[in-house]
């Protein structure tokens, strides 16, 4: 441990080694909040290799593979121990499913609902989890990848280090896609890629602010990366000219089509967890019930094992026939939903990378002549994987500038984004949501991206009602309730029954106004009582509390503590509910244009 003295000497470097100093430089300027996301960015790096390691040895150690050879590309003979391993992996997940589910109650927050809902707030410890699981998902075969783990490991970190620097909560959002963006930026030796899919996925808007903290975080965690495994993700397109206006309707089409494939592969996936929950089998035993299919599969191609790195550059490098990829298509598609509908750990990423690349090359050795155009199936693989991609993960500019950096070329990279924005909004138009918060609908969550919207559950109606309310009983009388309530005491008075339950509102001014009216002579208390059946509860936000405002048509409703006791525990007004969310709104405004 370093002491005082010996932090002194360091100069410059004090910083680093001085959370208080550190805490007030994050909190007091944006250089602070670069030099947060240098040291995110190392974390980030860190992690990706040190997981990436992991389950290569894993991979290595299981299937007795070359330590150069991907999974994925390799020639297993041995069948049994290509069926065993998936099942072996189902079985070591189901019992960590097992003791979790005694140990850890709450569910495990990603970094998307973090940042959507819970100001970038995320469990460490959780995240750690979800990476182990992850690992021994990849490792022992499921066709998944590893990206997520890598995602929820260095967010994970992010978050608790902005914790510790107790950032305000748009500064924590964008430390925890810093993480991201680390983990994304050194798992693809991509640091553009990483920027762009932490400001698309993870936190949901791009801003001036938020720029610099997270590529610096992209670039660090690459170099990192680059530094400890050497290893790039690069494809060689090989010559073919020059690219022609022509190219770009192939390039089109070929994105819509990948749009309905990815549409298909979520709903798939859904399909998959539905009837497993809908089955009496319990969670613990799924994976190993999906390994044994995940087993039988790799013995028609050891192809579908992992998430498919060394699968992808093999179909690439090699001629391919048409019945040859819409096989291994198929196979890694059942493989993906499977894994991941009964329960293994990962993310679709690399698949939907691997499984585009496939439908590009279907699609260039099947697909009708276009005139003078020049594309070759390596290229159209290049535009499949970003198109399914983007279908299924999101993010168009993320897919684009992945598909930059892994091919150095940017007249495709043009064609690229002709496809992929094509591919973003058929699935836009026609399903609405991404892989991940198609899952949050299906969890009956309604955020359909990381854009904060958490404040405004916040802002609940407990935390802007007025507890000092004038409650009246129904029995009383005209007369009574006049002299309890002379004019201009109040404007309204909420009414309860004998047993203290709701009853409605009743308007001072209305009552008085009865004293003139020859036509209100004769009426009693219960004929001035409005809103009996519209009230308000303290767990509603104000958003919601708005919407009933509007269909009322009150000024102010009465808020009760539940819908069976209804007992009244306070009032709010309209007015006061929209000014206190239009301040919030503009806050937030403010917090992403960096004016705060």
């Amino acid at each position: 441990m370093l002491s005082r003295m010996h932090i002194r000497r360091l100069g410059p470097l004090t910083i680093f080694f001085d959370m208080g100093r550190l805490r007030a430089l994050a909190r007091r300027s944006e250089m602070g909040m670069v030099f947060a996301g240098a040291l995110v960015g190392v974390a980030s790096g860190l992690a990706v290799t040190a997981m990436r390691l992991v389950s290569e040895e894993m991979h290595r150690l299981i299937f007795g593979i070359d330590v150069t050879t991907r999974l994925s590309a390799s020639q297993i003979d041995n069948k049994l121990l290509l069926l065993a391993a998936p099942v072996a992996g189902g079985i070591l997940l189901g019992l960590l499913i097992f003791i979790l589910a005694r140990w850890r109650k709450k569910p495990m927050v990603d970094p998307i609902e973090a940042n959507a809902l819970h100001g970038g707030r995320l469990s460490l410890t959780d995240s750690i989890l979800v990476s182990i699981q992850n690992l021994v998902s990849n490792g022992f075969g499921a066709s998944v990848g590893l990206e997520a783990g890598y995602t929820q490991l260095a967010a994970g970190i992010a978050s608790k280090f902005g914790l510790k620097l107790l950032l305000r909560r748009a500064d924590q959002r964008t430390l925890v896609g810093c993480g991201a963006a680390g983990a994304i930026a050194a798992a693809f030796n991509a640091p553009l890629t990483g920027a762009f899919y932490a400001f698309e996925l993870i936190i949901g808007t791009y801003s001036i602010v938020s720029l610099t903290p997270v590529v610096v975080a992209a670039l660090v965690s690459t170099l990192v990366a680059r530094l400890l495994a050497g290893s790039d993700f690069v494809i060689d397109i090989g010559s073919f000219g020059t690219v022609a206006p022509a190219d770009y309707v192939p390039a089109v089409l070929l994105g819509a089509f990948c749009a309905g494939i990815g549409i298909l592969v979520m709903q798939g996936v859904s399909f998959v967890e539905e009837l497993a929950r809908k089955s009496s089998i319990a969670p613990p035993f799924r994976p190993a019930l999906g390994g044994i299919v995940v087993g039988l599969l790799a013995l028609v191609s050891p192809q579908v094992l992992a998430a498919g790195h060394g699968a992808l550059h093999l179909n690439l490098a090699s001629e391919v026939t048409i019945p040859a990829l819409v096989s291994l298509f198929l196979l890694k598609s059942f493989a993906s939903a499977i894994s991941i509908g009964s329960g293994f750990r990962g993310g679709l990423f690399f698949a939907s990378l691997f499984m585009g690349a496939l439908l590009g090359k279907l699609f260039a050795y099947s697909a009708p002549y276009f005139a003078d155009a020049t594309l070759t199936p390596v290229v159209y693989a290049v535009v499949g994987m970003s198109s399914l991609a983007v279908a299924i993960i999101g993010g168009p500019l993320t897919t684009t500038f992945l598909a930059l950096e892994i091919t150095g070329d940017f007249p495709i990279t043009s064609l690229v984004l002709a496809a992929v924005i094509t591919s973003s909004l058929v699935v836009r138009s026609t399903f609405g949501y991404s892989f991940a918060t198609w899952r949050f609908h299906l969890r009956g969550e309604s955020i359909r991206s990381a854009h904060d919207v958490g404040w405004i559950r916040n802002l609940t109606v407990d935390k802007l009602m007025r507890a000092d309310v004038k409650t009246a009983k129904t029995g009383l009388t005209l007369e009574e309730f006049k002299r309890a309530f002379p004019i201009g005491s109040t404007q309204r008075v909420i009414l309860i029954d004998d047993s203290d339950k709701y009853a409605g509102i009743v308007l001072v001014p209305d009552i008085y106004a009865s004293l003139v009216d020859t036509d209100d002579e004769g009426k009693g208390l219960q004929d001035f009582i409005r809103y009996r059946n519209d009230f308000l509860q303290p767990q509603m936000n104000a958003k919601q509390a708005a919407a009933i405002f509007d269909k009322t048509e009150s000024e102010a409703l009465a808020v009760v503590n539940n819908l069976i006791e209804r007992k009244v525990v306070g009032q709010l007004s309209e007015s006061h509910t929209l000014r206190r969310y239009s301040e919030e709104l503009d806050r937030r405004r403010r917090d992403v244009s960096g004016e705060i």
